[in-house]
């Protein structure tokens, strides 16, 4: 077992050192800043299955770190919840293949209530269906998945999940997040007290 930890651990940091680098977080960042700051809208992110799990996560992180987010489940955007989409927010699509059909749908949807929000894609596939029909791409770089069928979503979702999280602190550079406004959002538990030992 510590010889098949030692091959997974390995095998998934390749693949974070293996995402491409490019002026695609600069332009998602940009982005965010602007529909949530300038403008006065929310980020609003999505994805089904595993993927949707790490999109759920994502909102959770913008929101404890001063950038209104909320997660949008893609079947349940079929029966009403697209109401939560404003004029001013934008959109975060989580999706490995960029070929899943409750995001293509979701896109479809939204542009049909709003057609010129604007979308960022998380992907494993650059030249996917979902990457011709969003704004800008953050490509994982499309590492093969660590689990023994190549099927489940291991490697990509942590991928998913560190392209997040560069954009969170992207986010968080971008607008001069303070310990004292992480403390106004996190009343309870260690994180809150450490935060106001800080302020």
């Amino acid at each position: 077992m510590k010889k098949r930890m030692t091959e997974i651990l390995e095998a998934e940091a390749k693949a974070i050192l293996a995402i491409p680098v490019t002026d695609a977080c600069q332009k998602a960042v940009d982005m965010i800043v602007d529909a949530t700051r300038n403008k006065g809208g929310k980020l609003v992110t999505s994805g089904m299955g595993k993927a949707g799990q790490i999109a759920m996560n994502i909102a959770t992180t913008f929101c404890s770190t001063g950038t209104p987010a909320v997660f949008l489940h893609p079947s349940e955007a079929q029966h009403g919840d697209l109401g939560i989409l404003q004029p001013d927010d934008i959109m975060l699509l989580l999706s490995n293949s960029g070929k899943t059909r409750e995001i293509l749908e979701v896109v479809e949807l939204a542009r049909g209530l709003n057609p010129n929000i604007k979308m960022i894609v998380i992907t494993g596939d650059a030249d996917s269906p979902l990457t011709r029909i969003t704004d800008v791409t953050l490509s994982t770089g499309g590492s093969p998945e660590v689990c023994p069928l190549g099927l489940t979503p291991t490697t990509s979702t942590t991928m998913m999940t560190v392209l997040g999280d560069v954009l969170v602190v992207g986010v968080m550079e971008a607008i001069g997040f303070t310990p004292e406004e992480y403390a106004k959002r996190h009343h309870g538990g260690y994180l809150g007290h450490r935060s106001r030992e800080m302020c």
